[in-house]
């Protein structure tokens, strides 16, 4: 951090990473300055406008600042950049960075301007930005409920923009009642039906991909709805959390993920289910692929030990 006989220039550069504007730039000092800076490669120009103090990989910092400040004026970070920004984690292969300008300006082609080394920017056209879906920061950005539904918008395939939403509401970044309310304040979105769908069932309890299919599941073979992430306390008394739970018929369901093949997480969810086993409710294990892909049998089984239980259709 700069010391408090710091200059303009060197506040500037600490809050934006490093990358300034060729305006920002000349404010501070005289053009010939800056261009003797670049001359003599102690700056660097990353494209038209936009440089770079020093040398040497990007930060991601500094790809962000850089994709907002070619954007041109009033642009700001957007989607999953944005959600990444300001906290959210995981991947969904999808590495451009968005950034959201005013649907009145030409929005500029950057695809092909920034150097190697920084990822695409696509710089995307709104109509409807309100202020309570801004978010100032380093860059400005859009919400973190507006972010995600413009990621999900924006992703490659509607199973990740399923996920992102629901990553977002599992790692307590965003309420589905604040992804609904950014979601009604645009005009026609894209895969509006997917994501108003998503979000009720969100809102339902599901918090993974995996249980959203199950819901979903349930819905189009006739099965009761399960309560999603019923909180039960152990043998030890902590607090558990039950995948699906059909309370009536004393049904438990679990849906395995990646993370249930490692060895301690595989131990403890044999304990888990033995305590469930031995408390007298039934337990179904499916995996988060079959629920996905083998729909036919997983229902299949579903309402066998539902029926079993004494559900009637």
């Amino acid at each position: 951090m700069p010391g408090d006989d710091a200059s303009g220039l060197d506040w500037l550069v600490f809050e934006q990473s490093g990358v300034l504007s060729w305006s920002q730039a000349v404010r501070e000092l005289s053009p010939g300055k800056v261009r003797h800076l670049l001359t003599t490669g102690r700056w660097e120009r990353l494209c038209r406008g936009v440089l770079r103090v020093g040398t040497g990989e990007y930060t991601v910092e500094q790809q962000r600042w850089a994709a907002v400040l070619a954007a041109g004026e009033d642009a700001v970070l957007a989607g999953l950049a944005a959600a990444r920004a300001g906290g959210l984690r995981g991947r969904w292969g999808y590495d451009a960075v968005d950034v959201l300008v005013p649907y009145e300006r030409q929005a500029p082609d950057l695809l092909r301007r920034l150097p190697l080394g920084m990822p695409a920017v696509r710089v995307r056209r709104t109509r409807r930005l309100a202020d309570v879906d801004r978010q100032r920061g380093r860059p400005d950005r859009t919400t973190m409920a507006r972010s995600l539904i413009d990621a999900a918008q924006w992703m490659p395939g509607d199973d990740r923009a399923q996920s992102v939403l629901a990553a977002g509401c599992q790692q307590r970044r965003v309420t589905p009642a604040e992804l609904d309310a950014a979601l009604r304040r645009l005009a026609r979105p894209r895969r509006a039906v997917l994501i108003r769908q998503t979000i009720a069932d969100l809102a339902g309890g599901a918090e993974a991909l995996s249980e959203i299919d199950l819901v979903r599941l349930c819905r189009r073979y006739g099965l009761p709805r399960p309560e999603l992430q019923e909180r039960r306390r152990d043998a030890d008394g902590r607090v558990r959390h039950l995948d699906a739970y059909w309370r009536r018929w004393g049904l438990h369901v679990e849906v395995d993920g990646a993370h249930h093949m490692e060895v301690r997480h595989w131990a403890a969810d044999l304990r888990r289910q033995n305590r469930i086993w031995i408390d007298g409710d039934r337990i179904l294990r499916f995996t988060a692929f079959d629920v996905r892909r083998r729909p036919d049998e997983v229902a299949g089984q579903l309402r066998a030990a539902l029926t079993a239980a004494g559900w009637r259709p």
